[in-house]
């Protein structure tokens, strides 16, 4: 199949949309369904990733069962506007066009959810703008100092690392994705594209990724105060999940027990036969999770065994059914 005059993998249920943000910014999106409840889905930060390459199998489903979803390209990524002034200088940034997202798509309440990079960005717009967030949904990421220093195993970065090629491309995808026959050629297209048109932005803010997870140390006292969890995610009192796959190979599933140990009011989901994006791998998994969780409140108990409810505590009732 091939791509689209936007150079997009045709999937049903998804839309292609632009929004002119406040900063002048051209921002590009892809939606689901028309009424219901807002969700944003927030996509991860390697090389090619996008709202569609994200989310491709959970939006149209949550479009489907009630809910009016929205899948941006996170500066530098997908078909955002990568003219110098928009380029992303930090994490921080990331903030920020969240915010004017969806103040232009006038979303004064919602859901967010995030996996790996869209998992920081999730936590760091919950902890500035509480207030907006009416449940929170992480995947495999960072949810910065709130976990003590030195914990997190060494991700496997040999093992996802990008040499700029399609073939490297692929490589990458393979590395984080379990289930390989999704990663269609097309897919490899879609991102390569995408890859090569945010490099200049991707370079721009990387490294304040490695500030965030405590590889190097911050330049700006400023912005490390700014995107601080520490007292503030774990007391933030938005209800919330996590879901880490078993086979995440980008950063073990061991970096989910740590922080499972400083989020008392999360409830952690430990799914089998899943990598580093595991909405992609189980589906069949993680959207029912997200559709129970952002509908009801609470995730029955048929579907929290199959998607592997944590054992390493007590369940949270409030968000688990019991029977």
């Amino acid at each position: 199949m091939a791509l689209t005059e936007e150079g997009l993998i045709e999937v049903p249920g998804m839309m292609s949309r632009w929004v002119r943000l406040a900063s002048g910014a051209k921002a590009h999106y892809m939606t689901s369904g028309t009424t219901g409840p807002a969700v944003i889905l927030l996509h991860g930060g390697l090389p090619g990733s996008s709202g569609t390459a994200g989310w491709r199998f959970m939006a149209p489903f949550l479009g489907d069962n009630g809910f009016r979803v929205y899948c941006p390209d996170m500066p530098a990524f997908g078909l955002s506007d990568d003219r110098e002034e928009y380029r992303p200088r930090g994490i921080h940034d990331f903030v920020d066009f969240i915010h004017e997202f969806a103040n232009a798509l006038c979303l004064d309440e919602f859901h967010i959810a995030g996996n790996s990079m869209g998992c920081m960005n999730s936590t760091n717009y919950l902890v500035a703008h509480p207030e907006r967030v009416l449940s929170f949904a992480l995947i495999a990421g960072d949810i910065g100092d709130v976990v003590p220093a030195g914990l997190k195993p060494p991700a496997k970065v040999e093992l996802t690392a990008y040499d700029g090629t399609k073939e490297g491309m692929r490589r990458m995808m393979e590395a984080i994705i379990y289930r390989g026959e999704v990663i269609s050629d097309d897919l490899i297209d879609m991102r390569f594209a995408a890859g090569e048109r945010g490099k200049a932005g991707h370079a721009s803010f990387w490294p304040s990724l490695l500030q965030y997870g405590r590889i190097i140390p911050w330049e700006d006292p400023r912005i490390e105060a700014r995107l601080s969890t520490k007292g503030r995610l774990d007391k933030i009192g938005v209800p919330g999940i996590y879901l880490y796959g078993t086979e995440d190979v980008l950063t073990p599933v061991e970096w989910g027990f740590e922080q499972e140990k400083v989020l008392p009011d999360v409830q952690f989901f430990y799914p089998e036969e899943c990598g580093h994006q595991g909405q992609t791998d189980r589906p069949d998994l993680f959207n029912p999770v997200f559709l129970e969780f952002f509908r009801d409140g609470q995730v029955s108990r048929q579907t929290a065994d199959a998607a592997g409810v944590s054992k390493l505590r007590p369940e949270n009732p409030a968000l688990v059914a019991q029977v």
